[in-house]
């Protein structure tokens, strides 16, 4: 019987698929990114019925919508191997820490590297197993990592039959943490490649070599980063589940502070509101990289160059390039393949695109997104303010979601800040703030002092190719 659920093409070209068709794909055979054909809707009796369920039978009754080519008896065993107290130190898997009434944490931060992105990848790491026994096939993963996504990534696919990980990060711009994570492991599948670039020029590395069909189909190239469908639908969960700890009813509405450079993370909660849980904003907080600040304020989106990206104290959002926006554009113009098209041309020739004035633009306030930016100053402030206020510590990430989110603040609205990181991974930004270091959970392993293991490259797509020819 084939599956309700298919997927679409963002350009339009490409014909629709399946779930585990696009899960091995990444990008779109016409350069676009899959979205479903149409959005699964809760009606408030289910809504009603999900309230009490657990993490595990809560994000089978999401996944289940969007992987419904998978059997559910399948996908049930893959959840509940995946979301467990051994992996993620808690049943919550996302606990839910309350700061003052109607002010939260949503802790998405505790699985085995201590950032948001395990959540997914420990899942997707099952899914590719899975769904590469079905096709009898091997894949290569080909990702770009800020800080976070690389180490999340292998760590859930290192030593994993069938599968190669090439995970490409920028020379010198991740904390000392977040480089240990990922360059200590030696197994013989993980490849870490360090461009003398920004993330950006690892993206588009990335984007340029799954636009080379041929290339693409010879060495079965794959994506772990958030192009990947996988990687939104998965996370539309802790949505849910921090809504339904938050409140008492599905009458009231809530609001999600999100830090966000690829927009995948915030993606994933506009796909949640859409089907119908009740969010009422959805408060997006850029670094001093603040291009998608910039878009929401003025309706330009100018992705920065070389230079142009600030290397910050968080990071992980030192992004330009959103690689996510394109989703997120697909939906504000009313599903228009050709008006996607039409800007990501004009991101093309001219180095942005421009809606402002345009019916897209006042659109805009009907997804629920609303935005503003924090600084390395704001950061240190915020840390602080929390730490002497609440006896809670953050990591600088959360303090620029924490930051904007209070500037939003509503009387009555439940407030959720994303945790996207713990603490411990960014060291000197903690002892910047509060004079000390941050702790380290007793129940997770340090990254080792053992020898690191990368290649450096100039920033030139041919050359991870010859790479991954010569390893794959």
């Amino acid at each position: 019987m084939p599956p309700d659920m298919l997927y679409i093409s963002t350009r339009g070209e490409a014909k629709p698929k399946s779930f585990t068709e696009i899960l091995l794909e990444g990008l779109a055979s016409d350069g676009g990114l899959y979205v479903p054909e149409i959005y699964p809707q809760f009606s408030s009796a289910e809504l009603l019925a999900m309230r009490g369920m657990d993490y595990r039978k809560l994000a089978v009754t999401i996944l289940s919508k969007f992987m419904d080519d998978i059997p559910g008896d399948v996908l049930r065993k893959m959840i509940n191997e995946t979301y467990t107290k051994e992996v993620f130190g808690s049943d919550d898997i996302t606990p839910l820490k309350k700061l003052e009434p109607d002010f939260f944490i949503l802790g998405l931060a505790e699985g085995p590297t201590l950032a948001f992105k395990d959540i997914a990848l420990q899942f997707i790491g099952r899914l590719f197993e899975y769904a590469l026994e079905k096709a009898g096939h091997e894949l290569n993963i080909l990702g770009a990592t800020s800080g976070d996504t690389g180490s999340a990534a292998e760590v859930a696919m290192r030593g994993r039959s069938a599968i190669r990980v090439f995970m490409l990060s920028p020379y010198g711009r991740m904390s000392d943490f977040q480089r240990k994570q990922m360059y200590t492991i030696h197994d013989a599948n993980i490849f870490n490649i360090s461009i003398k670039g920004t993330f950006d020029d690892c993206q588009d590395i990335v984007k340029k070599l799954n636009e080379d069909a041929e290339f693409k189909k010879r060495f079965n190239i794959g994506a772990v980063n958030s192009i990947n469908w996988a990687r939104i639908a998965v996370q539309t969960v802790y949505y849910f589940y921090g809504y339904f700890r938050a409140t008492n009813s599905n009458t009231e509405q809530v609001s999600f502070s999100i830090p966000t450079g690829n927009f995948g993370n915030i993606l994933a909660g506009f796909i949640a509101r859409k089907m119908g849980l009740p969010i009422r904003r959805l408060i997006l907080a850029t670094n001093e990289n603040n291009v998608l600040e910039e878009f929401f304020r003025t309706g330009i989106y100018r992705p920065r160059k070389g230079a142009e990206v600030a290397v910050t104290s968080s990071p992980s959002m030192d992004i330009s390039k959103a690689s996510n926006f394109e989703r997120y554009i697909f939906e504000l113009s009313g599903r228009k393949p050709n008006r996607v098209k039409q800007l990501w041309a004009d991101l093309v020739s001219k180095d942005f695109f421009d809606i402002s004035g345009s019916e897209d633009f006042s659109n805009i306030k009907d997804t629920g997104i609303v935005a503003d930016s924090s600084s390395h100053k704001d950061r240190i402030a915020t840390i602080k303010h929390v730490y002497e206020k609440y006896s809670v510590l953050i990591d600088p990430h959360t303090a620029d979601g924490a930051k904007v989110a209070l500037s939003y603040r509503e009387a009555g609205v439940p407030l959720l800040c994303m945790e996207t990181a713990l603490p411990a991974k960014f060291a000197e930004t903690i002892r910047e703030a509060i004079g000390n270091d941050p702790p380290y959970p007793e129940d997770r392993t340090k990254p080792s002092d053992i020898e690191e293991k990368f290649e450096v490259m100039e920033s030139h797509a041919e050359k991870v190719k010859e790479f991954i020819e010569a390893h794959a």
